[in-house]
């Protein structure tokens, strides 16, 4: 059992350096929208960031979900082992 615990603080962790990764990623995403062909510099580096952004975001989105249901998988294999324990005490 405590194996799985392991196994859920280390994608608990996952989860957190996705969200600090997404925050440092953000910081070079530029808001403005550029048009003109003048700015085909600052247009590929918002398509670059951009895509960089969406994939953090599937992978935390992926992991979170994964995380959240192992969290639940977990406590309620505790809950019953738990049970489990009392009845046999009885």
């Amino acid at each position: 059992m405590f194996a799985l615990w392991i196994v859920w603080s280390v994608l608990t962790f996952a989860v957190i350096l996705l969200a600090v990764a997404r925050k440092i990623t953000a910081r070079k995403e530029d808001e403005c929208v550029h048009l003109a062909d003048s700015e085909a510099l600052a247009i590929s580096q918002q398509v670059a960031v951009a895509g960089r952004l969406e994939r953090i975001d599937r992978w935390g989105k992926t992991l979170t979900i994964i995380d959240v249901v192992f969290g639940i998988v977990l406590v309620t294999l505790m809950c019953i082992t738990a049970w489990q324990q009392s009845q046999t005490l009885n």
